[in-house]
């Protein structure tokens, strides 16, 4: 489910409101291997099945920034903001990942518009509280505070 607001106006009269909860996304060994890929980071824990077996998770898991940046698509599920020329990452605040994503888990965010402030330029910085759910895990892979802005 998506909320669309269309403007800085709309955006900021949903402060403080509840965003909802994204669709699932799978995190795949294929998805964790071309994220290793893409940033270098080989550890045997994200990308040897069978080492990772004996390791301390048991299984292969996700890398930690794989996490964080599923939460771009996920949020892009959430909210849709119109009537703007641009859309900027702004930045991150208090990111944790309370738990391991082993590799054929399921992925979900839940997400609070928590402030929308005015910046120079003609443009809001918005803050977003992100929680980013494991299916049938008791705690959550990744918590967080999204900084973006959006410019008229």
């Amino acid at each position: 489910m998506s909320i669309t607001v269309d403007g800085i106006a709309e955006l900021k009269g949903l402060a403080g409101s509840e965003l909802g909860t994204s669709d699932w996304i799978d995190v795949t060994q294929t998805r964790i291997n071309g994220f290793a890929d893409a940033t270098g980071d080989h550890q045997w824990i994200h990308v040897d099945v069978e080492r990772a077996k004996e390791g301390p998770f048991g299984a292969p898991i996700a890398h930690g920034y794989l996490t964080l940046a599923l939460f771009i698509p996920l949020f892009t599920e959430l909210l849709d903001v119109r009537g703007v020329t641009t859309k900027v990452n702004y930045g991150l605040d208090k990111v944790r990942f309370p738990a391991p994503v082993p590799a054929g888990s399921r992925l979900r965010l839940s997400a609070r518009l928590a402030e929308v402030t005015d910046v120079p330029g003609g443009g809001v910085q918005i803050a977003v509280d992100g929680t980013i759910e494991i299916e049938n895990a008791p705690k959550p892979a990744c918590v967080l505070r999204s900084l973006s802005r959006f410019y008229a």
